[in-house]
């Protein structure tokens, strides 16, 4: 008897376990949608992750409180449930729930959480046993969609981090105890360093399309696919979130060659453009590559209206890119020195690397073509100019232009975006007698910046501005410059500081340091250069000894040269006697 009732608790509890299980498998499969109910990007892209990784319909996403009906056409009533993921603070629409529930639909979870990455990756780990993490930055947006296809197909999640949510991060990673964690793109050094004890692989080339590239050819590795989908990593849209085909990135005005070198050497037949906005870089494939490029730019209206229904846009969601904003300033012509000065201007608040190509013309008939044997760049919101030495080309005549093709672009390898126009060149005769040396270079270790002594040896004043070229700083290649122009007077000698933050392995990893500093007669035309390649000589200034000093020796002259009131007769004695000198009273 007492076997027989051992027998009946053994069966009874394996099948709570069953009954269980299945409790488990209804709620893991019990929806067939997800909707992400977010203005926040992070929020939207982790949404529609998860609802790949959990093997889901695409997932849908809100862009405005007007969309939250709109999208509501497109999804059947007769579907098992909905979940829709809500942000605590940035909701379109706030119980979104309640709204769809009131049209009739049945078995719907609304998650609102503040931390909708992390949330969705702990439900993940539970519900179908997610252990492998992407790491991305979540500063370079497009970083993050470079990587979701491979992450569906070789199911990995992407967690983003930087320096203020490492912590969080490292957390749940350490309760995960994770099988693989890739670092994908650029991250701030203190998430290298909190992330190390998972030996994660990092991928970073040191620009986006090489990035973008290694991920298509892991994602081949896996599933080989001979289409691809293009975009420039701007925006979310449900078929790049799917995880069906690769995506490839191209550029806004131009395709980078490496991506044109890729094509042709992969096995894609067929390309989908995502959105039209780049239509010409998708023809120049299609005319340079030869590969077939179809368009997706619409969908059908979901709220058509009269007898023929119209289409909508795609529903896409922006998000967070570098706005480039270069100009051509000035083209002169100086006849003193058979030389082309051409001036660009930085309008955005960020650096900007450019490769230029000018065709002259006289008259309407060609002359000749200068361009930028190198990469150069240009610091946010300031003027550069650039001298082209004509080697024989003619500009004699009355109507001088030139027509402008100059690619520029964030990195030295994405120069995505092209810059073209005609501008009318002017003619001047300059003799620039200016001349200087740089004469030190230091980094101020306490103060974190460079130092960089320049020396006016030239017969007239010189404006001057200076740069740090290819500073290899957390593991990609930088370019800094000085943030004003500065004007030398004739045998002056001024230091430069340049604002870099280098750790004990930035300064390990830089044991030369190239700088170039322009220089001229006129503040934006620095028509001149001269270029060296220093060791780096460390410098450091202790401002807390400074000021431990300073205050020692106040006290010390307060010690020794002050004076001790008396309270009764007011009479002032030395700091040093107990009673006063003149009536006797202590002191």
């Amino acid at each position: 008897m007492h076997k027989v009732s051992l027998l009946n608790k053994s069966l009874i509890s394996f099948l709570i376990l069953i009954i269980l299980g299945v409790c488990v498998s209804i709620s893991v499969s019990a929806f067939d949608r997800i909707i992400s109910n977010s203005a926040d990007w992070r929020d939207v892209y982790s949404s529609m992750l998860y609802a790949s990784l959990e093997g889901k319909q695409p997932g849908l996403f809100l862009t405005s409180v007007a969309h939250g009906s709109i999208l509501l056409y497109s999804i059947p009533k007769s579907i098992n449930g909905t979940l829709i993921v809500s942000s605590r603070s940035q909701a379109y629409i706030a119980n979104y729930k309640a709204n769809m529930e009131s049209q009739g639909y049945q078995n719907v979870e609304e998650l609102v959480s503040s931390n909708i990455n992390i949330e969705l990756a702990k439900r993940l780990v539970k519900e179908v046993n997610i252990k492998k993490f992407i790491i991305v930055d979540d500063a370079y947006g497009y970083n993050a969609l470079s990587v979701s296809s491979y992450a569906v197909v070789d199911n990995f999640y992407v967690l983003f981090a930087n320096d203020r949510n490492i912590g969080i991060v490292d957390t749940f990673l350490s309760d995960t105890n994770p099988q693989k964690v890739i670092i994908f793109g650029q991250v701030d050094e203190v998430v290298k360093t909190r992330l190390a004890k998972y030996t994660p692989e990092t991928i970073d080339l040191g620009d986006k399309f090489d990035n973008n590239i290694e991920m298509v050819k892991r994602y081949q590795e896996i599933k080989h696919s001979k289409q691809t989908l293009m975009s420039n990593g701007e925006f979310i849209e449900a078929s790049i979130m799917a995880g069906q085909d690769p995506v490839l990135y191209i550029g806004k005005g131009t395709v980078p060659d490496q991506v044109k070198q890729y094509i042709k050497t992969s096995e894609f037949q067929v390309a989908v453009l995502i959105g039209n906005e780049l239509i010409n870089s998708a023809t120049t494939i299609r005319r340079d590559i030869g590969i077939s490029v179809f368009v997706k730019f619409a969908q059908g209206a979901r709220n058509p209206e009269g007898a023929i229904a119209s289409v909508e846009d795609l529903d896409k969601f922006p998000m967070p890119m570098y706005s480039l904003n270069l100009e051509l300033y000035s083209i002169l012509y100086n006849k003193a020195t058979q030389a082309l000065w051409v001036t660009y201007r930085n309008k955005a608040n960020i650096g900007t690397y450019l490769k230029g190509s000018i065709t002259l013309q006289v008259d309407g008939q060609n002359r000749g073509i200068v361009s930028d044997p190198d990469i150069v760049f240009i610091d946010k919101n300031q003027y550069k100019t650039f001298t082209y030495d004509l080697n024989g080309i003619s500009l004699d005549g009355t109507n001088i232009t030139a027509q402008i093709n100059t690619l520029f672009g964030e990195g030295k390898k994405s120069l995505e975006n092209i810059l073209q126009g005609t501008m009318n060149v002017e003619t001047v005769e300059i003799l620039d007698d200016t001349a200087i040396n740089i004469t030190d270079v230091r980094y101020d270790k306490s103060g974190r910046k460079f130092l960089i002594t320049i020396q006016n040896i030239g017969k007239v004043d010189s404006y001057v501005s200076v740069e740090m070229l290819d500073l290899f700083i957390n593991g990609e290649y930088i370019t800094v410059a000085s943030p004003n122009t500065e004007l030398f007077k004739q045998g002056q000698s001024v230091t430069f500081p340049i604002e870099v933050n280098l750790s004990d392995s930035d300064i390990q990893n830089n044991p030369i340091v190239k700088v170039r500093a322009y220089y001229g007669e006129r503040e934006n035309s620095l028509v001149k250069s001269v270029y060296g390649e220093y060791p780096l000589k460390l410098v450091s200034t202790d401002y807390v000894i400074y000021a431990l000093i300073v205050v020692i020796i106040i006290l010390v002259l307060l010690i020794v040269f002050g004076r001790k009131k008396c309270p009764n007769c007011a009479t002032k004695n030395s700091r040093t006697r107990k009673h006063c000198r003149k009536c006797g009273h202590k002191l």
